[in-house]
């Protein structure tokens, strides 16, 4: 069966909760509580910095130089949900402007990650719309060609199954199979504690080195401290 020409519907989504406790959690976290996996390549930076966003992800495939599918995606748009997106050929042309933007919105979108352009994006910060692209470009596009909604993509090197936790902040963009979020979302809020009580020993001026108990390593490695 193609890939091409496919708009699935009632797609499994994360749990709710677990995406919620996600999103409030910084991108490096996650990875790390997911066991260092799930980022995609650093290309997607936010057109803002220090946004955030994170839902359960309608994903889209694109034609280049062709957003037809952005307009199809929106109908699919649940609210809590973030628009994933990525191109069938890499290119950086403008899919993406203030007015999928406001209808993005009003379906209760929380944000997009596309690897591909946006456009309008000095409008896109004034509404504070999360949006995390690989290029900004005034290039428009046209509506000629079927893609696909929810089906497995591939964005910046990450695989983003329909449904799946993606978390997006100034570090990058992770993705969380639907069936772990609830896994990964309890260990990265038990790492999140960690961090904190490590923050503040840190902050009381003790050092790393004690803290992760370290210099019994350094000393196995041969590390000698010269006066």
């Amino acid at each position: 069966m193609t890939t091409l020409g496919i708009v699935k519907r009632g797609i499994q989504r994360a749990n709710k909760d677990a995406v919620a406790a996600l999103a409030k959690l910084g991108t490096a976290t996650v990875h790390e509580a997911m066991g260092r996996t799930g980022l995609a390549l650093p290309v997607l930076p936010p057109i803002q910095p220090g946004t955030r966003a994170g839902g359960s992800a309608v994903t889209v495939l694109l034609q280049p130089g062709d957003n037809w599918m952005m307009h199809v995606a929106a109908e699919q748009i649940q609210p809590g949900d973030i628009v994933v997106a990525a191109c069938i050929t890499p290119n950086i042309d403008g899919f993406f402007g203030d007015l999928l933007a406001t209808s993005f919105r009003a379906r209760g979108a929380t944000g997009l990650v596309i690897d591909g352009g946006v456009r309008d994006v000095q409008t896109l910060r004034e509404m504070a719309f999360p949006v995390f692209a690989r290029a900004h470009c005034a290039k428009g596009t046209v509506k000629a060609t079927l893609g696909s909604v929810n089906i497995p993509i591939v964005c910046a090197g990450a695989l983003v199954n329909p449904g799946d936790a993606v978390i997006a902040d100034d570090d990058g963009v992770v993705v969380v199979p639907a069936d772990r979020a609830v896994e990964v979302a309890a260990a990265a809020v038990k790492r999140e504690a960690n961090e904190e009580a490590k923050r503040r020993r840190l902050a009381a001026g003790e050092l790393g080195l004690d803290i992760y108990e370290m210099r019994g390593m350094l000393a196995a490695a041969g590390l000698r401290y010269i006066d």
